[in-house]
């Protein structure tokens, strides 16, 4: 297939209309994310390329353009560009064509320092080659978003010790509330109850939160399994990938096996270890193991979660309200590499650092669980979760 290559005029007419504040025009009506914010802020004078990271429409973007509006308090507009690589107009350029031009559009001499941000990577091929030779032999700082975790994985081999890694979650439930603009006052429980209830049922994509369009939220789903795993991995069979989707949204919050999974869906263990992989790169799912030696990790039934609660309550319906709010205090944990802690016939959901994390929503612990958290109270913190309080409090 042929790929129209832009001459150096469009390059520059794309980048232009891509960076307004190279006219003088830097207004945004964003809602900001401040803990986000204050991690990039903190990231600002590293040498260090930033990856963000995370699913698809999850505020990866926005949260460039916020890093974008802050450094022009104190930097020249001309000496920052931002570029969607997944543009058509880049198609069949690479990362250095682009910043070559911008350098030239500015006169900017390579000495001075440039700020990059380089939206979707790794739609270049060679990116990971690229930011390392931008990070070793230019003054540039560099910030790079992608909704796959192959980035992830590719720098591994060229950008060992250049790179801090920011993965965006779905909003929390303080920006929910923030995103809604609602808030309550102290002694005003009950309105905090009630829009708990429906973040729970909303879940925490940006631009669904603020459009409430079912749309919003199924176009997502469709995106990433027809672009970043039917076409871009040509798998033969969309309407299995679609399938196994929402059985794993059916079974989020349970124990699952690739067997289980292979018989309900009659097909290969190979070919549900295939579809698992490239759910969990798209940051779509993510699995737990049990706690325990590392035979007992890999041999036990993992439990998986989705990347966030309003994608799967489009999918299976709002039922089941406990595993919803399960799956909610696993993205609250997450970046503590949780297990879930099984003993003599019974489990508590989590284990993350030292403490041992049981979500309840609305029903009470079994006799079972009850025995176990009182022998594990002994040695170790045990959290209760229950409610709005764990995520606002």
């Amino acid at each position: 297939m042929h790929i129209h290559k832009a001459s150096m005029d469009e390059i520059a007419e794309l980048l232009y209309r891509h960076n307004p504040w190279w006219s003088g025009e830097a207004k945004s009506d964003l809602i900001e994310r401040p803990a986000y914010a204050s991690k990039l802020e903190a990231l600002e004078e590293k040498r260090d390329i930033v990856l963000l990271a995370g699913l698809r429409r999850v505020g990866k973007t926005t949260l460039l353009r916020q890093q974008i509006l802050h450094l022009l308090k104190k930097e020249k507009p001309e000496h920052i560009l931002y570029a969607p690589l997944d543009a058509y107009g880049f198609m069949g350029l690479s990362i250095h064509d682009i910043v070559r031009e911008f350098r030239r559009a500015h006169q900017l001499d390579m000495k001075e320092k440039a700020h990059l941000f380089l939206d979707e990577v790794a739609s270049k091929k060679d990116f990971q080659v690229e930011l390392k030779d931008f990070h070793d032999n230019e003054n540039v700082k560099v910030y790079a978003s992608s909704s796959s975790a192959s980035l992830m994985k590719e720098k591994a081999s060229y950008l060992t010790g250049r790179t801090r890694t920011v993965e965006v979650l779905p909003l929390s439930f303080r920006e929910y509330l923030m995103f809604r603009g609602k808030g309550a006052a102290p002694g005003q429980s009950h309105l905090l109850e009630a829009m708990f209830d429906e973040y729970m049922f909303d879940g925490g994509m940006p631009e669904y939160v603020l459009s409430r369009d079912p749309n919003d939220l199924n176009k997502i789903i469709d995106d990433i399994i027809t672009k970043d795993i039917y076409l871009k991995h040509s798998f033969d069979n969309k309407t299995l990938l679609r399938d196994m989707f929402k059985l794993l949204c059916e079974r989020v919050g349970k124990r699952t096996t690739v067997s289980r999974l292979a018989n309900i869906l009659e097909v290969s263990r190979d070919t549900v270890s295939r579809m698992m992989s490239h759910f969990e790169e798209t940051y779509l799912f993510y699995s737990i193991p049990m706690c325990g030696t590392l035979n007992e990790r890999l041999k036990s039934p993992k439990k998986t979660y989705i990347g966030d609660v309003g994608l799967r309550n489009i999918t299976t319906g709002f039922r089941d309200k406990g595993a919803v709010y399960e799956n909610l205090v696993f993205l609250a944990l997450k970046n503590s590499e949780p297990c879930y802690y099984a003993e003599g016939g019974s489990e508590i959901d989590f284990k993350a650092g030292g403490s041992f994390v049981e979500a309840k929503y609305g029903k009470e612990l079994s006799d079972g669980q009850a025995k176990l958290i009182e022998r594990l109270g002994k040695r170790h913190k045990i959290i209760m979760a229950d409610g709005y309080k764990f995520f606002y409090e």
